[in-house]
């Protein structure tokens, strides 16, 4: 379903800032430069950049706003949660920033793990618009979910998404266990910015509960709660 993709050309969008992937922004210069320390190979770069998206917010799927401004990748990275859009836009930024082009990918994918608080919060285990980033390095398209940070993961059995700059880095079919837990169901095609409009009026339509309701961020999330995406 994730052929290798390998890109001929690149686009000058893949390396610009955007409304909301401001790759340009001091606030995001400085994460991007945090997290990457002495590393000045792309692929070196790209590894550090995810495991500091991937662990830096800890995963809130409650954490969701209907305010533009807090998708910011400047407003993101002075954030300490996130769920999977905003962490992917972050690190695509992050990545524009230090020179590796990159873009948004999204797809659908269907929880088989959905506990039963988020099953009562979404309406349902299918996860529409579900955001990674997409980095070009060395010529080939990398597919990156920064989504679940470590602590989370081992905590519930989850595997954890690992990148080592020689293969995309996918929500796992299965758990640790063996039960099944990610399945992709549709793709969505990537972007150059994110497409804020188009996805919330999905949310609308698909999910019953008016999900992200509030303008402002908050977290519903208790501690100790079985929370995945």
């Amino acid at each position: 379903m994730f052929p290798t993709i390998t890109a001929m050309e690149t686009s000058p969008a893949w390396l610009a800032p955007s409304w909301f992937i401001d790759s340009d922004h001091d606030v995001v210069e400085d994460y991007a430069v945090a997290a990457v320390g002495d590393a000045t190979d792309p692929r070196e770069m790209a590894v550090r950049l995810f495991h500091a998206v991937r662990d830096g917010l800890r995963y809130d799927p409650y954490a969701m706003s209907r305010e533009p401004r807090h998708y910011r990748a400047s407003a993101i990275a002075a954030m300490d949660t996130g769920w999977c859009v905003p962490k992917s836009v972050l690190l695509t930024a992050a990545a524009r920033n230090r020179g590796i082009p990159a873009r948004l990918g999204f797809a659908d994918v269907r929880n088989h793990l959905t506990s039963e608080k988020l099953l009562e919060y979404m309406g349902s285990d299918m996860f529409i618009w579900h955001g990674y980033s997409e980095l070009l390095v060395d010529g080939r398209w990398f597919k990156l979910s920064a989504a679940f940070n470590i602590d989370l993961c081992e905590r519930f059995g989850v595997k954890v998404l690992e990148f080592d700059g020689t293969d995309d880095a996918l929500m796992h079919p299965f758990d640790v266990a063996g039960n099944r837990h990610m399945e992709y169901v549709k793709q969505r095609g990537s972007f150059d910015d994110l497409p804020f409009d188009e996805m919330f009026a999905d949310f609308d339509e698909f999910y019953p509960s008016g999900m992200g309701a509030n303008d402002e961020v908050s977290s519903a999330a208790q501690a100790g709660d079985r929370v995945f995406e």
